[in-house]
């Protein structure tokens, strides 16, 4: 058989790549987005203060605020509290104050451009080489009296926002390893409720088709996995009794063949060769005769029961199943004088119909009336009767013979079966007349039982559909 791959290693792949593209993703979009919303945001709350520190400036040069000193004192406050440096710039570019407590004063930002943030309110990079790396910078207009008199510069390190963006990473990597350090837990349990489970039924399959059918697979949990092994094993168990079954089976068909077919040959090899006289030849040819007919009624029997295993080949019709058994027990006459067996026939009604076939439950009739005279005593009674239970018509017929022995009542029902007390009876038996009854009134839906006591006699109860017309 090809070796396939385990599915237990393909879901343990699945699960280290979804890992890993759970972290790369995190790694890599995450990582832009935050740093996008955190630019966008600290650049929107820069802007607000430059806004705020405009407004002191214009109301200074408006002169009815407080002194300049005092509004440089509140933008390197501003300043260190932002982590940030801001500058106030005139309209030709020269810086006129700075949160470094003036060293960059004087200092002149060449092709200064007041409108460098464009659309966005705000830019990224080293404005004019002023700094040695990237720097957010926002910038608001002082005016006053409709006049813009200069303009408040805020510059934040990007270093700053890549700092806060990190720190937000390790918490999001934290969670992560966490959460997926919880999940490890489904990955355990699925490993003891599913795969072990899994392989012991796998284990359990290949030994069945290698015909280990004696296997069972030790599983009792109360889900799905449990119900499966169950089922494995009650397979197992009814393919064990199959197999046992037509083993027997066909030892038993080899058997009964066997033994008639040696008589005969052996009959008529006497014949031949002369060792039968040529008076007695006729007494041994009637025994080949009869051994003929065995062979007969064992086909037809293997061929009906054959037949019947073919579900569903029913033909029903209404009748009154009084009338077949009465047509049924006429057919015994003959054997019934000979050993002075009488038939008691006891119906409930003058006419009981039923809805069945009527071919079939003539065979089950005359199989049971015929075992019921092989087994019955001379100058005995054998009672059949009829009654009717609300829908159902049950049918019973009763012999004073020598009963079946309480551990033989389970076994008659199968093929071949015979009991230690009938074999010295019935030699010409096929040991298939009970199981066609029982095939047959399985097939109609019905059931058949059998109350039988050793030394007393035996009787057999069946049930048929009573017609909707009666």
């Amino acid at each position: 058989m090809k070796r396939r791959h385990s599915l237990y290693y393909k879901f343990i792949l699945g699960y280290l790549v979804f890992g890993i593209l759970s972290f790369t993703v995190i790694a890599t979009a995450a990582s832009d987005w935050t740093y996008e919303i955190l630019l966008s945001s600290r650049a929107e709350n820069l802007y607000d203060e430059a806004s705020l520190l405009a407004a002191r400036y214009s109301a200074v040069y408006r002169g009815n605020a407080q002194s300049g000193e005092d509004t440089v004192f509140l933008m390197q406050a501003a300043s260190s509290y932002l982590h940030t440096e801001i500058w106030i710039v005139n309209t030709r570019g020269t810086i006129v104050a700075d949160s470094l407590h003036g060293a960059r004063t004087s200092t002149v930002i060449e092709d200064f451009d007041p409108t460098f943030t464009g659309n966005r309110g705000y830019a990224v990079g080293n404005y004019h080489q002023c700094f040695s790396g990237d720097v957010l910078s926002v910038c608001a207009p002082i005016t006053g009296n409709y006049v813009t008199h200069g303009y408040v510069l805020i510059h934040l390190p990007i270093s700053e926002l890549i700092r806060l963006r990190d720190q937000i990473l390790n918490v999001l990597y934290v969670t992560f390893c966490v959460i997926f350090g919880l999940s490890l837990i489904i990955l355990v349990i699925f490993t003891f409720t599913v795969y072990f489970p899994l392989r012991r039924i796998t284990h359990a399959a290949s030994e069945f088709a290698e015909g280990h059918l004696d296997h069972r697979v030790e599983l009792h949990t109360q889900d799905e996995m449990g119900y499966l092994a169950d089922t494995l094993n009650y397979m197992s168990e009814k393919l064990e009794k199959s197999d046992e079954y037509q083993k027997n089976f066909i030892a038993n068909v080899s058997h009964d063949f066997r033994s008639p077919l040696t008589s005969i040959k052996g009959y008529l090899e006497a014949i031949l060769d002369g060792t039968i006289p040529p008076e007695m030849q006729d007494k041994y040819l009637h025994l080949v005769i009869s051994e003929t007919d065995r062979l007969n009624k064992l086909t037809q029997g293997l061929l009906t029961l054959n037949s019947l295993d073919l579900k569903g080949q029913l033909t029903r019709t209404n009748f009154d199943i009084n009338r077949v058994i009465k047509d049924t027990a006429a057919s015994f006459e003959g054997t019934c004088n000979a050993k002075n067996i009488i038939l008691d026939l006891t119906f409930s009604e003058n006419s009981t119909m039923v809805y069945a076939d009527m071919g079939e439950i003539q065979q089950v009739l005359y199989n049971l009336i015929d075992n019921a005279i092989k087994f019955s005593h001379h100058n005995s009674t054998i009672y059949v009767q009829t009654s009717i239970r609300y829908e159902k018509v049950f049918v019973s017929v009763k012999d004073t013979g020598i009963g079946i022995p309480k551990d033989s009542q389970k076994k008659i029902w199968e093929r071949f079966y015979k009991t230690d007390l009938s074999r010295g009876r019935d030699k010409k038996g096929t040991g298939l007349g009970l199981s066609i009854v029982k095939e047959i009134i399985q097939n109609h839906g019905e059931t058949i039982d059998v109350i039988s006591t050793e030394d007393v006699g035996t009787e057999f109860i069946f049930t048929l559909q009573r017609s909707a017309d009666a």
